[in-house]
């Protein structure tokens, strides 16, 4: 039988008996190999094999899904001076590792939430955090975080990207969804991030200025890993609304997105590493204007203020 020329996100997620949120996690992960026709997702049946070949072996991403806590031992690494690891889950920082190593710095990633993402730089696991947690008291972003889950740690805070967070919603937005408040209606099943997701912080933060608990919400004990699986189960009809950015809205079928908020995207690391000829290296990429052209057409992200240093802690 002569092989399939292209195969749909549907037909992939049949073949491994999961779901397509979980290819959609897969792509986002880069475990999986897929190109683009249109808006459509595609897959060759090579590429499918070539990942349940790589699966079958062990190799895979530095990450747990069970705790959403990097696993360093599936590299057989013990301590972040093994590897120079960047924590996070969007596309640019898949970018930004490909760039370090063909400076031959061999970059790992670790695909876990800000607040993990935080927490692991603080226990000298990683290298290098990427966060968008925003904090309602002082209406800031990241920094409120830092100083509380790395305490006695002096970091450096550098800017990488601005985005825009708002409301997955099915297209036409036949609910009429248009604010947090309606996460509150009795018609609503949402989707959500898993806990410590910038997109996570940001629903419970205006939850928590509207008086409106969690467990009140159908659907928000109900965790998914990445941007593009809560996008999916909106777009199958799973949920009415899920919480992510701007850029993954275009690039999932049957859903309108609602502009909330714009959020700052940032890197963490030590100022005692800051000297280092990674970091250097890492800052000399983002602030370059091969990096910054790879995203300016792509839409979804500002780059006028990569690589500035925005605080110090």
């Amino acid at each position: 039988m002569a092989e399939k020329k292209a195969l749909s996100t549907q037909e992939v997620a049949d073949m491994l008996q999961v779901s397509k949120g979980t290819i959609y996690n897969l792509i986002k992960k880069g475990e999986i190999s897929s190109y683009k026709v249109g808006r459509k997702v595609r897959f060759t049946e090579n590429d499918v094999q070539d990942y349940i070949s790589r699966a079958k072996k062990g190799q895979s991403a530095i990450y747990s899904p069970s705790n959403n806590i990097p696993d360093f031992s599936l590299l057989g690494i013990d301590k972040k001076q093994d590897s120079f690891i960047i924590c996070g889950q969007d596309l640019i920082l898949d970018v930004l590792s490909n760039y370090m190593r063909l400076h031959d710095i061999p970059a790992l990633r670790a695909y876990i939430g800000s607040y993990d993402s935080l927490i692991s730089l603080y226990k000298n696991k990683v290298n290098v955090a990427s966060s968008h947690l925003w904090d309602s008291e002082t209406d800031q972003y990241n920094v409120p975080y830092v100083k509380r889950l790395l305490p006695g740690i002096s970091t450096v805070i550098i800017h990488l990207t601005c985005r825009i967070q708002g409301l997955y919603v099915a297209k036409g937005n036949p609910k009429g969804i248009s604010t947090w408040a309606d996460f509150g209606r009795d018609d609503i099943t949402m989707t959500n991030r898993e806990r410590g997701a910038g997109s996570r912080v940001l629903l419970d933060e205006n939850l928590k200025l509207l008086g409106t608990y969690g467990g009140s919400i159908r659907g928000y004990e109900k965790e998914n890993q990445s941007h593009l699986a809560v996008a999916s189960a909106v777009s199958s009809g799973e949920a009415d609304v899920a919480v992510g950015s701007e850029k993954i809205a275009k690039q999932v079928d049957n859903i309108d997105f609602v502009p909330l908020k714009k959020e700052r995207y940032d890197l963490v690391v030590k100022k005692e590493d800051f000297q280092t000829l990674e970091i250097e290296t890492m800052l000399n990429i983002i602030r370059s204007v091969a990096f910054k052209s790879e995203f300016s057409n792509i839409g979804g992200y500002d780059t006028s203020n990569m690589g500035k240093i925005v605080a110090e802690t």
